[in-house]
């Protein structure tokens, strides 16, 4: 069984924003399939599985508010007894440009609090993420807070789908078993 974890907050407010990218790429991969969410109480989550190849894979959207995603993922990892190797957590990057995708199989929280949380829980930074870029505010003089919560404008639709495809492709892949070296391979 293997995991993919989008990052985001909860709320209608946040609906489409640049930080809610990984609920925005999970959203469009159930919509591809036609799954569905259900609220996961107990594990702080909506959750929907997807049977991809053969391999059963949760999708997870922590409600947990984005700096507090490790108190959804840990105890859904454990519940299901899904192996770090397994999870594939997908976040925002603003130092990538919008629409790119890097994989990458470890490293720093790089400022993402999100993150930061996950590696906390886990106890290591050692975990499989898909960083999917979302620019830098310093070409809009808006301060970083704004621009991460801020929704995407209608000139950046285009970048925003080919990440989001570009994205699909890579779950579809993990999925069939793919492991994170073999993605990075192919995909960054």
């Amino acid at each position: 069984m293997k995991m993919i974890v989008g990052l985001g907050n909860i709320g209608r407010e946040y609906d489409r924003t640049r930080h809610n990218v990984g609920f925005i790429v999970l959203d469009a991969l159930a919509d591809k399939y036609d799954l569905t969410f259900k609220q996961d109480s107990e594990h702080h989550a909506f959750v929907a599985n997807w049977f991809f190849d053969g391999e059963k894979v949760l999708l997870v959207k922590p409600t947990t508010f984005m700096n507090d995603s490790g108190r959804a993922v840990r105890p859904l990892m454990d519940y299901y007894k899904i192996e770090l190797e397994d999870i594939l957590i997908v976040h925002d990057d603003m130092d990538m440009d919008l629409g790119k995708i890097r994989l990458r199989a470890k490293g720093s929280a790089g400022g993402h609090n999100g993150i930061k949380s996950i590696a906390n829980h886990l106890n290591t930074q050692n975990f499989n993420r898909l960083k999917f870029g979302i620019s830098h505010p310093k070409h809009t003089h808006q301060a970083v807070i704004d621009f991460v919560l801020g929704k995407f404008g209608e000139d950046e639709q285009v970048e925003l789908a080919a990440g989001v495809g570009k994205s699909l492709d890579i779950f579809e892949d993990f999925a069939a078993g793919d492991d994170i070296q073999t993605l990075m391979n192919h995909y960054n």
